[in-house]
């Protein structure tokens, strides 16, 4: 019989701490609409004034931790008023609340960028890769961490990945011409320099790739 008790005792506890977690999420979302929609709305007021500590403080004021627009925006804000780890912060809280969101993780990117940590940025990258393969704007910029650092053969592939995508598009013409040039295919340098020719004329980058190619 006192086992019972107890064992109705613990039932109770857990039921009141399970009423009482539900009452604190349901204060966690109880901003009303207006208000959230107002705070997004100064916080853009004062992001194009250049304002961006006030623009931070009005999206504070209705702070929801698993509000996820909320956290992208903070993140971006912060960003920009170079507060780089708070904006890294907000911005892992984006990703977790939306995994498979490109948007957040692309943002992650730019604090990591600010302080130079190229292999994080890098990482973030591969991550939105698995989700979205053809994503040309971090295939991109994947090539060029990959091309400085220098490993040729990781940038060719993402390169060449964009510019089977867009046969026509500048820049990655240019950086697989490059590339190429690097890794020693002369031949495919050659034709990628003249293609970029043909989209921009007289290009210095390019005149200089063919000179040294000569």
């Amino acid at each position: 019989m006192a086992l019972l008790k107890k064992v109705k005792s613990l039932i109770i506890i857990v039921a009141v701490f399970i009423i009482a977690s539900g009452i604190n999420a349901q204060k966690e979302s109880s901003v009303p609409y207006d208000d959230l929609q107002n705070a997004f709305k100064l916080s853009y007021k004062y992001e194009s004034e250049g304002n961006f500590p006030a623009a931070i403080d009005a999206l504070k004021k209705v702070y929801l931790s698993n509000n996820y627009e909320i956290n992208l925006r903070l993140g971006w804000l912060c960003y920009l008023n170079k507060k780089y780890s708070e904006s890294m912060d907000y911005y892992k809280i984006a990703m977790n609340l939306m995994p498979y969101a490109i948007e957040a993780k692309l943002g992650y990117t730019y604090p990591l960028s600010a302080i130079e940590d190229w292999s994080k940025v890098a990482d973030t990258y591969i991550e939105i890769l698995k989700i979205d393969p053809n994503n040309t704007i971090v295939l991109y910029r994947l090539g060029l961490i990959y091309y400085y650092r220098p490993d040729y053969q990781k940038a060719y592939e993402c390169f060449e990945k964009i510019v089977n995508l867009y046969p026509f598009d500048y820049y990655s013409n240019l950086m697989l011409a490059w590339t190429s040039y690097q890794l020693g295919k002369g031949k495919e340098a050659e034709i990628l320099f003249k293609k970029v020719l043909l989209i921009s004329p007289d290009d210095s980058s390019a005149l200089e790739g063919l000179n040294l190619l000569k």
